[in-house]
């Protein structure tokens, strides 16, 4: 069983225009494998921010020819031969008004092994009096997903799923040792909860946290927060960032895992 995995976090500034922003993970994913990672996280709407009528429009399948979404990050996981977590991309459902939110692991051979549908939808009213309406145009998923990565295992959720502990209790449930966190986050819930609440989740799940997210301003002047972080069990930050794009590098360690899990038994105290 490996001792180390090496990962990474990848902070974007996504827009409107599909090959431009393929083209910066493309590069960024580069970035990150010559680095070591052997998995790469990208954060939610990699590939698209722009309106919901243009997010249908291009909301790809994972069967049959694949669209330039899924070539594109089968090809930077199979050319790099890293695992690659697409942190939220528009997946066909049953209605085509409302895809999918997924998140997709594909492997170091290229091929999408394990796929996360969002399943808490950002419906809310901000204090600014900003107001998101997810569901109008996506479908909830239904499964937690927890999956096997170099030996380690890997809980998937994606954005407004940080705000519900009990999904992550599920995912500890499952094996979970690292979890994704693939964000959107608003500039002002962001400056409110984003970091405490990452660092809520690995100190309570125990657990290695991965959590990317889009920074700066996107198109209808929304902005979002980035400070991507990377976490260890204890809720000690490995690595974060600013603003601007970023990848961040840790390691996740067996070793370090194992000891915290051990001293502080709190998983095994559990009663409810």
């Amino acid at each position: 069983m490996p001792d180390i995995l090496r990962v990474a976090a990848v902070q974007l500034n996504s827009g409107e225009d599909v090959a431009a922003n393929l083209a910066t993970c493309a590069r960024l994913v580069e970035q990150a494998a010559r680095a070591g990672a052997r998995l790469v996280v990208l954060p939610e709407n990699f590939a698209f921010m722009g309106t919901e009528k243009a997010k249908r429009q291009l909301a790809e399948s994972l069967e049959g020819e694949p669209g330039p979404i899924r070539r594109a990050l089968s090809h930077w996981a199979e050319a790099h031969s890293v695992h690659v977590v697409a942190g939220g991309w528009p997946l066909r459902s049953d209605n085509p008004a409302r895809p999918y939110n997924g998140a997709t692991l594909f492997s170091p051979e290229g091929r999408a092994v394990a796929t996360y549908r969002k399943l808490h939808l950002f419906d809310v009213e901000l204090p600014s009096g900003k107001q998101y309406r997810e569901s109008e145009g996506v479908t909830p998923g239904s499964e937690v997903v927890c999956v096997d990565v170099d030996g380690f295992r890997v809980g998937l959720s994606i954005c407004y799923d940080l705000r519900f502990p009990e999904l992550y209790r599920t995912l500890v449930d499952r094996g979970a040792e690292v979890l994704c966190i693939p964000a959107a986050f608003t500039a002002e819930t962001g400056r409110a909860h984003w970091e405490i609440l990452c660092r809520a989740r690995a100190i309570e799940s125990q657990c290695y946290v991965i959590a990317p997210g889009q920074t700066g301003t996107h198109l209808g002047d929304r902005h979002t927060f980035g400070h991507s972080l990377l976490l260890d069990p204890w809720g000690s930050v490995l690595a974060s960032a600013a603003e601007g794009e970023a990848v961040l590098i840790g390691e996740v360690s067996r070793a370090e895992l194992t000891a915290i899990r051990q001293r502080l038994p709190a998983l095994r105290h559990r009663r409810l």
